[in-house]
Parts: C-alpha cells; structure tokens; sequence
C-alpha cells in the first residue's frame, strides 16, 4: 500500500483531517530524493585503467535542517543490482558472488549517525554506516547542501576500500574507489 493512501487510512481511523496529517508530513522536514535529477558514479582502476560506473540514484528519508542539525539524518538505500559500467560482461561479473552478490544482498544502504557544519557555509560532514553485503563501516561524508526550490541538491564524494565490504578478490583492480554523489531531494 502507497504512504499517501496508508497515511489517509490512518487519518480515517483516528478521525485526523486530511489538512493535519500534511502539516504533519511536512513540518517533519522529510525530503526524498528525486531518481531522474540524482546520481552515483564510481571510478576505480582496473589493470591500471581507470574504470568508471554508476548505481541508480538513492532511496528512502532525509531530513536536512542546517539550522538544526542535530535533528537531520539521512536513510538511504542504493539496489546493488543497478551497478551500470557500459559493459554487460562486467556488470554481470560484478553482480556474482565475488563481488556484490546482489541475489543475497540487494541493497546498498548508508544511516548517518549525525552531520556536521564545516569551517565554510554550505558544506557538512554526514557521519554514518555504509553497509555493502551485510558488512558495515563507518565513513565520513563530507558534503554541500544548496537549497533548490522546496528541497535541497546534495554533492560530495569519499574514497572507500572495496575489501572492506569483500567486494571483490581480484589483484588487478586497485582497493581504493571514489564515489561521487550528487542528489537532489524535495
């Protein structure tokens, strides 16, 4: 069942006008990300190349109140199966066992603990646990926040060790990637 019709159920069982239940809804200050508008891209080097790919665009919650960042938070979760390097081959390889095992482990998900100020306005630091299948790490995200229209547009990137998620066995391809994001949420 959708969120909208569950939440107008719910407001029907507790006698809730509709009007409350959306001043609820956006006083909580939640945003989710817009797919078509965000993206994910990786680059890692591969036999010394450099090999580049993207993961569909995030899902789930954010709450973003630079005024009040002790209440904002990001849940998000990335299909592992959505991994995307123009080559169907590797895509393939990549989704096995050995590498994201997407049939056992589907998805992708990072929790922030909490988020930061930076020294310069507009950017932050989102702390949290990045979980690749079933292995959990915390990372620091350092990122900017720009308000766009009635939410905000997310940039930034991390360096990440592909072994510590055991992603991968091959000594061909470097332990390091980065990972640059950008999302834009309403």
């Amino acid at each position: 069942m959708g969120t909208a019709v569950y939440k107008k159920n719910a407001i029907r069982k507790t006698g809730l006008p509709v009007s409350l239940l959306l001043w609820i809804h956006f006083a909580s200050g939640q945003i989710h990300p817009v797919a078509r508008e965000s993206s994910v891209q990786f680059t890692i080097h591969n036999f010394g190349f450099r090999v580049s790919g993207s993961l569909a665009a995030p899902e789930g919650d954010i709450r973003f109140q630079p005024d009040s960042l002790s209440k904002s938070f990001f849940h998000v979760t990335i299909p592992s199966e959505s991994i995307n390097t123009d080559n169907n081959s590797r895509d393939e390889h990549l989704k096995a066992a050995d590498y994201f095992d997407v049939k056992n482990f589907p998805l992708i998900r990072f929790v922030s603990d909490h988020i930061q100020a930076a020294n310069t306005k507009g950017e932050y630091t989102a702390v949290g646990r990045l979980t690749i299948k079933n292995k959990s790490k915390d990372i620091q995200l350092p990122f900017t926040a720009e308000k766009n229209g009635n939410g905000y547009l997310f940039s930034g990137s991390f360096k990440m060790n592909r072994r510590d998620f055991d992603v991968g066995g091959s000594s061909t391809l470097s332990n390091e990637l980065t990972v640059e994001i950008k999302v834009l949420a309403r």
